[in-house]
């Protein structure tokens, strides 16, 4: 290793936890924007379009999460492959990916069961204000988009950590 690679390393670590912590309030900040267009719409009797923003904040949210568990996924498998394996240690990164293929706790890091019961909620309230049926079909096209983007989404993550493990391994090997 070179002599700035306890920097990296560090650096890392410390961007793995700050993208955790992001992510949690990531989440909590778009469902309480969601909840809140929500309430405003109900409140003013809004339809067309327009009630289709609280689903459209609730995908942001959702693909945004995505989109950083993703990233720290892939530095984890980076730390495990150029950190771990190559000085031929158990480092924190193989010991938890160990334990969570040997003890899988149902955690989901996505959060897709939130996110479902707020698009389950989002299309109830949207079916309070939404009157004509063109819009109403819409929404529902939306919602089940939505709902078909968290199960792809799950698919992806669930084998995101073999793929980028086969990744960084076979460029080390170069």
């Amino acid at each position: 290793m070179s002599d700035h690679s306890p920097a990296e390393y560090q650096g890392l670590r410390a961007t793995i936890r700050e993208r955790g912590t992001l992510r949690i309030c990531i989440v909590v900040a778009g469902l309480i924007a969601m909840t809140g267009l929500i309430v405003a719409l109900r409140a003013t009797q809004l339809s067309g379009v327009i009630a289709l923003l609280p689903l459209l904040v609730l995908a942001a949210t959702f693909e945004i999460n995505f989109f950083v568990h993703t990233g720290v996924e892939r530095i984890g498998r980076y730390l495990q492959v150029f950190y771990e394996e190559r000085a031929g240690i158990s480092g924190w990164e193989t010991t938890a990916m160990n334990y969570g293929a040997k003890y899988p706790s149902g955690l989901d890091p996505l959060f897709s069961t939130l996110f479902a019961a707020a698009a389950t909620l989002n299309v109830l309230a949207t079916l309070a204000v939404a009157h004509d049926p063109g819009w109403i079909t819409l929404s529902f096209a939306g919602h089940l988009a939505f709902g078909y983007r968290i199960v792809s989404a799950r698919a992806l993550a669930s084998a995101q950590r073999a793929i980028d493990l086969d990744r960084f391994r076979r460029l080390l090997s170069k």
